[in-house]
This record gives C-alpha cells, sequence and structure tokens, in this order.
C-alpha cells in the first residue's frame, strides 16, 4: 500500500499535525516573536537529532533509496548551518536545553532504529512531508515570517519528499509490508506537540 494512503485513512491526526494555530498565527502576523525563537531554536535540536537518524538509517537502507537519503544528510547540514546564521542574526542561543516534546521526537527517531528499514523510511516520508504540508498551509507568511516560510516551501524540499515516498513505498514493496499506521500516528502527534510547545498559555489570545 502507498505510504500517502495512510494520510486519508487519518485524516484528522494529519488535519491536527498540518493545521496547528502555530502556523495559523504564521499567516496572519499574530505570532509573537518570542513564540518563534523558541520554536526555532527547539527545531535546531531536532535537526540535529534527524540528521543523526537519517545517517544510521542510510548505512542501512537498500541500495535504490540511498542517494536520496545521502542527498538529505547534506542538505539537513546546510540547514544545521543556516539554523546558525540566523540564530546569530535574531540573538538566540542554539544551545538553549531541550524542552520536553523535542526530547520526545528524539526518543521517537531513537526508538525508530530499531524498526525495519521500510517502517523507518516511511516515518522518515511523514516527519518531512508533515512539514512540508504544514509550513505550505503557513503560506504566504506574513510580515517577518514570511521568508522563512519561503524557505521550507522551497521546489527543491518538495521533491526530495517525493523522492522520499517513492524510496518508501518501494521499501514496502520489497519488504510486502504495509504502510505502519501506529508509526503514522506518533509521528503526526510528536509533530502537533512540537508546533505546541511554543506557545504558553494565552499567548495567541
Amino acid at each position: 500500500m502507498p505510504v500517502a494512503d495512510l494520510l486519508a485513512r487519518h485524516a484528522d491526526a494529519w488535519r491536527r499535525a498540518t493545521r496547528h494555530p502555530f502556523l495559523d498565527a504564521v499567516r496572519d502576523g499574530t505570532l509573537p516573536p518570542a513564540a518563534f525563537d523558541t520554536w526555532l531554536v527547539q527545531d535546531a535540536h531536532f535537526l540535529a537529532d534527524l540528521l543523526r537518524f537519517q545517517a544510521r538509517l542510510l548505512a542501512r537502507a537498500p541500495r535504490p533509496a540511498q542517494g536520496v537519503l545521502a542527498g538529505g544528510c547534506v542538505a539537513l547540514v546546510g540547514e544545521l548551518d543556516w539554523f546558525t546564521r540566523v540564530a546569530a542574526a535574531r540573538g538566540l542561543d542554539l544551545d538553549a536545553p531541550q524542552l520536553p516534546a523535542t526530547i520526545a521526537y528524539g526518543d521517537l527517531l531513537y526508538r525508530l532504529d530499531a524498526a525495519d528499514v521500510g517502517t523507518a523510511l516511511a516515518a522518515l516520508w511523514t516527519i518531512e512531508r508533515t512539514y512540508l504540508d504544514a509550513w505550505s498551509a503557513a503560506l504566504p507568511g506574513a510580515g517577518q515570517y514570511r521568508a522563512f516560510v519561503e524557505h521550507w516551501t522551497a521546489p527543491g524540499f518538495a521533491s526530495y519528499v517525493a523522492a522520499l515516498e517513492t524510496a518508501a513505498d518501494h521499501a514496502a514493496v520489497d519488504q510486502a509490508a504495509p504502510g505502519d499506521d501506529g508509526v503514522l500516528l506518533e509521528v503526526v502527534a510528536a509533530e502537533t506537540a512540537f508546533w505546541g510547545m511554543a506557545l504558553d498559555d494565552g499567548a495567541l489570545s
């Protein structure tokens, strides 16, 4: 079963992860800069965890999937460099402690190291597809957030997500395994919590 079919089966969970109030506030300009900065620092932590996960997955992936995974690792290194520049410009401390939602997401990635390659690829595609769809929902982004939204919805990123989908589908066929509903639900729950962690009670009221 194509991994994209999982989205239709869990439309409500997917909507919560990709149509979050955080994203609405980025789109309409009501998100407080402090909330966005909190999210940025935590996303830098998450990207470092994702790079480690993806590098380990690359080492055990089937040959047809290695190209897209290797390219993704290179892109993550570049993205972390970009986060360093953004943090310097905004006066942010990327060594600030991880918040609970970030720790929990990292723990999920660590557990996925023990999953079969097909499941791990499907999880990686889910992570990146969620990110793409979420930021696409925030287009065009208001004022100070517009450049960020454009950065995370660039055509090259969409092509990468599509290539991950192909790799995950091929791995599922090779393993004669259906899509993993449980992993998708874990990922989208982690994404939903990740958007919400930066919002204090009443931050958007």
